[in-house]
Order: structure tokens, then sequence, then C-alpha cells
């Protein structure tokens, strides 16, 4: 399977703190690969970079070969972007929300429609975000990521304000959207079990600015059930990796 997004990132550096050193990944169509690693290690700065909103480092990205370069209509189109807080506007209805970048009457496009019965918003199109649910706040966001029809899906630690329960729902839903639309994911977590869950692979980033300190491979097919003794083995060689890194 040919490359779809190709990250090179020589260096980012915010003062005299390098964050990012000789980084290279490469995702291929229709692949969800989860990015590990201690706080400050760089995964919230790398997606940034790749969603075009920091254009303050040395390296290139590339989509199908071309470069994305800053923040423009392009990129826009191309990746999708979702936080660890839904962000959505208070005075604006979810459907209003979820059409944001069309303006005025948005929200009356027919994808509206399609997408709130996707995340399983049916009859919430006319609420305004108070009036969710952090659950349903979060699905909200993954329908105004869906609505541009990106080719990538970028998401940074999106479930870690959420119950157990709600956050297993929602990765089922992020599961299924991914493979419905055809997405190629690049997922920042702290949960190892959510990586392993979800993932065709795993790149752990050392806190020691430089290329992956490990990639693991996911052998199970998705979609997945919640199985931990299928991946036990795996799970301890990651966990094992994180504890050494920590030590240094």
């Amino acid at each position: 399977m040919t490359t779809l997004l190709d990250i090179s990132v020589h260096e980012k550096s915010y003062g005299t703190r390098r964050v990012l050193h000789n980084l290279q990944l490469q995702l291929r169509q229709g692949e969800i690969v989860s990015l590990i690693g201690a706080s400050g290690c760089g995964k919230s700065s790398l997606l940034s970079i790749v969603a075009g909103l920091d254009g303050d480092f040395r390296g290139k990205i590339q989509l199908d070969g071309l470069p994305l370069e800053g923040v423009h209509a392009g990129v826009q189109a191309e990746i999708g972007l979702i936080f660890q807080e839904p962000r959505l506007f208070p005075w604006l209805t979810v459907a209003q929300n979820i059409a944001f970048g069309l303006g005025a009457g948005g929200e009356h496009d027919p994808r509206v429609a399609v997408l709130l019965d996707e995340v399983g918003l049916q009859g919430h199109a006319a609420s305004l975000p108070k009036q969710l649910s952090g659950g349903q706040a979060q699905r909200a966001a993954i329908a105004r990521g869906l609505f541009g029809q990106p080719r990538i899906l970028l998401l940074d630690e999106p479930f870690s304000a959420v119950d157990a329960f709600t956050r297993m729902k929602l990765q089922d839903l992020l599961a299924s959207v991914a493979d419905r639309h055809g997405l190629t994911v690049l997922l920042v977590t702290h949960d190892i079990d959510e990586a392993l869950y979800l993932s065709d692979s795993i790149v752990m980033l050392d806190t020691r600015a430089g290329p992956p300190r490990a990639h693991y491979d996911v052998a199970q097919p998705r979609p997945r059930t919640r199985a931990p003794a299928a991946q036990a083995a795996l799970k301890d060689t990651i966990l094992a990796e994180l504890h050494a890194a920590h030590a240094i």
C-alpha cells in the first residue's frame, strides 16, 4: 500500500527547547496510527504541524507526494482536526457548529443530517452545546471534523475528558466512521488499551527529541473485540518501554 501522508520534521523548537528532531513518519491510506509517549515529548506539537496550524518548523509534510504548507483551504479540506475538548461554539446549535465552515444557512446542508445520524445525534440538530452531555458534545465535534470530507483525521486525546463507558462508545464510533469514510487517522493518546484497540500501528515518541523511540504493529485485524488477553504480550512490551523512557 502506498504512502498517503509523509511527515518529515527536521526540527521544532520552542525557544531553546527542542521538542522534535529528525522525526519521520509515513501513514498509508486507511491506516490508524496512535502516537504515545510521555507528556512533553512533542505529540501535540506534531499534530499542530500536520494540521497546518504551526508553520514554525524545519521540514515538510506531504500528501500524495505534494507539499502541504501553512493554513490554507487545501489543508483544511484534506485534514480534519478534533481536540481533547469539543470546542463547540456555545451560541450556535449543533447543526450550525457542524456546518460552521459554510457560514449562515450551512446547517441546512444535507450532509449535516447524514452526519448527525452517523454519530448518533438524531434529534439534536437544534440543541445548544450546553444541552449536551460530554459524550454528545464530542460526537458533535467528530461530525464537524468529518463535514469537510477530509482524507486525514487528526485527534488529540479526544476521549480523555469522558467516563470510561462513554470513552469505549466513542472509540467504537471512531473506528466505524474511519472505516466507512476510508480515513487515515493519526491519534494522540495516553491510553495504551485505546491505542491497541484502535490502531494498526503505534508509534512511541521519546522525551529526548529525535526519531521515534519505538514502532509497534498491531497484528489483529480491525474491527476488533475488546479481548485484552489477545494483546497482553504487546501491551507488556509497550509498558516496559515507556517505563524505560521515563527512567532516562
